[in-house]
């Protein structure tokens, strides 16, 4: 195996109380990250000019697992973003909180307290503005089983299921030439590939693209210009560069265990991580560092993030 290039990081960037920290995205029309805590139905803000003391905390109506922007030339729909939440696809106050809904998925055709037992988790916005997303298990609820669906959101906001079952559907990507689909489904340690067709939005020919081979769980991904994957590994402490053929070509080292999300700022990182099993000073710090938000230069930029073309 060729070496590999390293990065290590040491403390974090933003040492905050996260419980399950997720979805780092990068407005740069406003230089702001955002983050959600999906446990604790929270969006956090924060001003990269300004740095850490300009952070915003904002309580959420219910759980929310990604969040992408609005193209809106009529502007009626300023601070809000589109988001998928515990029951479906939402737009979101960023001010307040406040969710209205356009689109819940689950019907009769699902059986009783599906909605209930689900909650929608990472996603991401293609070329032609169709918001991606998968839902899960809610863990406050079930187990994660094979029980998830993975869903497209178009403009005219008419939904679509894509695929199913899935079960723990995470980082949602496309290559640079924009014909090929990248899903993570975490518990398989698998990242798979489609082939896709941005005109329809249709996927077909699943293959795996990368399998970590370990009893880790790869989680939500960035994608750089170059078209390799930044994958966040959930309980292995580090994030994975992959190359266009499924190949490790990098790890970022980080001092706690549970990380769940890159974004790329310019060249630099800013990756979210989830809380440990314990909580408790005593323990080493491997431990108590999770939940915080980290930064790393790693010299390449990310690929553009898509806005979702609202319709209506």
């Amino acid at each position: 195996m060729s070496e590999i290039q390293r990065w290590t990081v040491n403390e974090p960037y933003l040492d905050i109380p996260g419980t399950l920290l997720e979805g780092p995205f990068y407005d740069a029309a406003k230089n702001e990250l955002r983050f959600v805590d999906i446990w604790d139905q929270k969006l956090y803000r924060l001003d990269l000019a300004k740095g850490p003391e300009s952070l915003k905390v904002i309580d959420t109506a219910a759980s929310i697992g990604v969040t992408a922007n609005i193209t809106d030339p009529s502007g009626s729909h300023e601070d809000q973003l589109i988001v998928a939440a515990k029951y479906g696809f939402a737009r979101l106050n960023q001010t307040t909180g406040e969710l209205s809904y356009i689109q819940q998925p689950w019907g009769e055709e699902d059986g009783p307290g599906k909605a209930e037992r689900m909650r929608f988790n990472d996603g991401a916005v293609d070329s032609q503005g169709r918001f991606w997303a998968g839902a899960m298990n809610d863990p406050k609820i079930k187990n994660p089983e094979a029980e998830g669906v993975l869903f497209r959101l178009d403009p005219d906001q008419s939904l679509h299921r894509m695929l199913a079952p899935v079960t723990i559907p995470n980082g949602i990507g496309w290559n640079l030439s924009d014909d090929v689909m990248y899903l993570t489904d975490s518990p398989t340690g698998k990242i798979f590939a489609f082939d896709f067709d941005a005109s329809t939005g249709a996927i077909t020919n699943r293959r795996v693209h990368f399998d970590i081979g370990e009893a880790l769980e790869p989680d939500g991904f960035a994608i750089d210009v170059e078209g390799c994957i930044w994958s966040a590994v959930y309980g292995g402490g580090k994030v994975l560069r992959i190359s266009p053929a499924g190949k490790i070509i990098g790890q970022i080292d980080l001092p706690t265990r549970n990380v769940t999300c890159p974004a790329f700022v310019g060249t630099e990182l800013f990756i979210t991580t989830a809380k440990d099993d314990t909580d408790d000073d005593r323990l080493p710090q491997s431990v108590r560092y999770g939940g915080r938000l980290y930064r790393v230069d790693v010299g390449v930029r990310g690929k553009s993030k898509n806005e979702f073309r609202f319709q209506g």
